[in-house]
């Protein structure tokens, strides 16, 4: 960078709703990444784009920015369509596990960069570090060879990959920044082109479990980053799905991979096959395979074959079923924290119902913890007054 600027400077100008220019924000990137910029003052700018927002060009100039302060991966020697799937995040929403190798059957590699919990949402990396032996961090080396071999791979962003998000992400979790649309479009934008996939498909939620609470919030996020991600020659899609009540019967770590194995093994809830076989319906088509039937792999057992080699690929042992409270030195002889979501009154029908949902567990620590989790009795949408 060759010209500086002052922190404070741009702090003003976007909590007096002015526009940043493509250099005070390329040096705002760079200076925080670099540690130039102190935590407060980066949490006083994100508050006043959360309140202010950004303009189409900001938010483009953001996420290149992003991009820049690190490397771009490249899969073009595995000679083959790769696709990836991202969702904004809701309550239960583990759609991640059965999805990547259900894709991967049908020869589309799926290089998955996944996260940690934010804001009341679990991370897809929690949940799978529920199995014991499973390794989050692989090397760019490591992630290229098990696409080539495996064909999935869900892991987390390498160092090198995007480091100004990472930074940022952590940040918006504990200053209440989750929710601004700029933020949250540039954060999985800026992770998923340098990630180099060739196409990519967002599965953007609505309702009160997500945080898109109404359907023009979500269409705003969706084509933001829809628009992005085709300036940067990567072929994205968006679907907004409902997220006004949990996706499946559990929300917790290691009860959501045991309902993901369920799905993989032709069974499950209702509502998370049928939209684990509308996204890989959506990735594949992205990638060019149009004859394609998701549905059978999931009933046939190739989509379970691939989930356990992928697992295998990544030191965990996939026949074991995820007891943390038995492996944890820190827990050994504690039973995991459990609650239930009951099925009657007006819990799902409640305007709130998501955020409801969420706060037993939230309270259990099912965000992060891997011995926790909530389920609920029975796969029915209930009304006031109903039985």
């Amino acid at each position: 960078m060759t010209e500086a600027f002052d922190a404070v400077d741009i702090i003003r100008t976007k909590r007096d709703r002015g526009t940043l220019s493509p250099e005070q924000i390329d040096w705002t990137i760079d200076a925080y990444t670099r540690g130039v910029i102190a935590d407060e003052q980066m949490s006083a700018l994100n508050m006043a784009i959360l309140l202010n927002g950004m303009d189409r060009a900001e938010i483009s100039r953001w996420t290149a920015a992003m991009i820049a302060s690190g490397e771009r991966m490249d899969f073009s020697s595995l000679g083959r369509p790769t696709s990836d799937k991202h969702s904004t995040g809701g309550v239960g929403d583990k759609i991640t596990l059965p999805l990547a190798p259900l894709v991967a059957v049908f020869g589309v590699a799926v290089p998955q960069l996944s996260g940690r919990g934010l804001g009341h949402t679990g991370g897809t990396l929690d949940k799978l570090e529920s199995i014991p032996g499973w390794r989050a961090h692989l090397s760019n080396e490591d992630m290229l060879r098990q696409l080539a071999e495996v064909g999935a791979v869900i892991c987390a962003a390498g160092t090198g990959l995007a480091p100004a998000d990472k930074k940022l992400y952590a940040l918006r979790d504990v200053t209440g920044t989750v929710e601004a649309i700029p933020l949250i479009a540039s954060s999985i934008m800026s992770k998923k082109i340098a990630e180099g996939t060739g196409s990519l498909v967002l599965d953007v939620k609505v309702g009160s479990g997500a945080f898109m609470k109404d359907v023009d919030q979500a269409r705003e996020l969706a084509e933001t980053m829809v628009a992005l991600g085709k300036d940067a020659g990567v072929n994205t899609v968006a679907l907004l799905t409902d997220m006004s009540t949990p996706l499946g019967l559990t929300a917790g770590n290691a009860i959501e991979v045991e309902e993901s194995v369920e799905v993989l093994a032709g069974g499950g809830p209702a509502d998370v096959v049928e939209l684990t076989v509308r996204l890989a319906e959506e990735m594949l088509a992205c990638a060019g395979v149009h004859d394609a039937d998701p549905a059978a792999a999931l009933k046939d057992g190739r989509a379970m074959d691939v989930w356990n080699r992928m697992i295998e690929a990544q030191g965990g042992d996939p026949p074991a079923r995820p007891c943390p409270w038995r492996r944890s030195p820190r827990s050994s002889s504690r039973r995991p924290t459990a609650c239930s979501w009951a099925s009657t009154r007006s819990r799902w029908a409640s305007p709130h119902g998501g955020s409801e949902q969420a706060a037993p567990a939230r309270r259990t620590g099912c965000r992060r913890g891997r011995a926790c989790g909530c389920t609920r009795s029975r796969e029915r949408t209930c009304v006031r007054g109903s039985p």
